[in-house]
C-alpha cells in the first residue's frame, strides 16, 4: 500500500544531491559559463570528502571520534576538492578561452574516473572482502535528525527526518535566490551573464564574477556529492554507484527556468520520480520496473520541449550561456 509518510521522506533524500548540483549550476550559468562538468564536480566533492573521514577514521580509536572533527574535516575536504575542479574549469575556459562544452564534458570524463581510483585504492587499503568502503562513524554524524523527528508522528517524519546538509541545501538555495533577485552582486552577475561586454563598459570585472560564481558553483555542486555518500548511502563508498544524478541535475536547472528557490520543490519532484518504481505495481512483470525507472528522464524531455516552446524572456537562459568572452572585440 503507498504511503506518502513513507515516500516523501525518501523523496527529499534523493532530491537533496540534485538540489545542491542544480543550485551550483545555476550560479554558475547566470554568470555566462555552462559548465556540464557538474556530474565530474559532485564526483570529487564526494571522494574528497570520503578520504577525509577514512583517514579520520584510521587516525583515532574506534569511538572515539570528535564530532566536529567528523563533520569539519569531510566538509573540508569537499569543498576544497570541489572548488579546484571550479578553479580548473575557470582558467580552461575564461582564462584560456577554451569551449566550455568540451572542457565541461572532459571534467565529468576527469572527475568520475578520479572518484573510481582513489575510492579503489581507499577500497584496498581498507582490506574490505566487498569492493565497497563503510564510514558509519562519521556518517552517524551526518544523518543524524533533529531531536523531535521521532516524538513528532508523520509531521516529524516529514520535515525533521533528514541530516543538517539537507537543510543546508535549503537554506543555501533561498540565500541564492535573494542575492541574485534583490542584491547589486546578483545584478552585476545577470549582467555579465547577459551581456559581459556591457558589463565590462559599466566597470564591472567579467572575470573576477565568472571565476567566482563558478568556482562557489562548483563547491555547492561538490556538497552534493558528500550528502549522497555520507547521508543518503549511510557512508559507504563504491565505484559508480552515485549513477548519473548530476546529469538530473544539470536538466534541473532549465526545468526550474534558472531560479534556485523553485529547485527545492523540483528536485523533491525529480527525487520521487527517481524512485518512483519501487512504489508502482509490477506484479512478476520484472520489464515494468525498467519502463518506470524511465519516467524521470521522459519528463525531463518534455520539459526542454515545453521550455523550448515558451519564449518568454524571464523563462529563457543567460544571453551569453555557453559563449567564451574575448575582450578584444568589444
Amino acid at each position: 500500500m503507498f504511503s506518502l509518510v513513507a515516500f516523501i521522506p525518501r523523496a527529499v533524500q534523493q532530491g537533496i544531491p540534485l538540489l545542491f548540483g542544480s543550485t551550483g549550476e545555476t550560479i554558475t550559468e547566470k554568470s555566462g559559463n555552462l559548465n556540464l562538468g557538474i556530474p565530474g564536480v559532485m564526483y570529487v566533492g564526494a571522494i574528497c570528502g570520503v578520504i577525509g573521514a577514512f583517514f579520520y577514521e584510521q587516525s583515532v580509536p574506534s569511538g572515539d571520534l570528535n564530532g566536529f572533527l567528523a563533520v569539519f574535516i569531510p566538509l573540508l575536504c569537499s569543498l576544497a576538492g570541489s572548488f579546484l575542479m571550479g578553479l580548473l574549469y575557470c582558467y580552461l575556459t575564461v582564462s584560456l578561452r577554451s569551449n566550455q562544452n568540451v572542457t565541461g564534458l572532459a571534467m565529468t570524463t576527469f572527475g568520475i574516473g578520479f572518484g573510481n581510483f582513489f575510492g579503489g585504492s581507499l577500497i584496498k587499503l581498507a582490506g574490505a572482502d566487498v569492493p565497497s568502503i563503510s564510514l558509519s562513524q562519521t556518517s552517524a554524524y551526518f544523518s543524524k535528525t533533529l531531536p523531535l523527528a521521532s516524538q513528532t508522528g508523520w509531521f516529524g517524519k516529514i520535515f525533521l527526518s533528514y541530516g543538517f546538509l539537507a537543510y543546508v541545501a535549503i537554506i543555501i538555495s533561498l540565500i541564492a535566490a535573494f542575492v541574485l533577485k534583490k542584491t547589486r552582486t546578483g545584478l552585476h552577475l545577470r549582467a555579465v551573464g547577459e551581456d559581459p561586454a556591457t558589463a565590462d563598459a559599466a566597470g564591472i570585472n567579467v572575470t573576477k564574477y565568472k571565476y567566482i560564481a563558478t568556482c562557489l558553483g562548483c563547491m555547492i555542486a561538490g556538497l552534493g556529492g558528500l550528502y549522497y555518500v555520507m547521508d543518503y548511502a549511510c557512508g559507504v563508498w563504491s565505484n559508480d554507484a552515485f549513477g548519473d544524478r548530476g546529469w538530473l541535475a544539470i536538466a534541473l536547472v532549465i526545468f526550474t527556468i534558472w531560479k534556485t528557490d523553485v529547485g527545492i520543490f523540483s528536485s523533491i519532484l525529480f527525487g520521487g520520480l527517481y524512485i518512483l518504481y519501487l512504489y508502482l505495481p509490477s506484479g512478476t512483470h520484472t520489464e515494468y520496473k525498467e519502463l518506470y525507472k524511465m519516467i524521470p528522464y521522459v519528463v525531463t524531455l518534455v520539459v526542454l520541449v515545453i521550455t523550448s516552446m515558451h519564449n518568454k524572456r524571464e523563462n529563457q537562459p543567460p544571453h551569453s550561456l555557453g559563449t567564451n568572452y574575448f575582450r578584444e572585440e568589444r
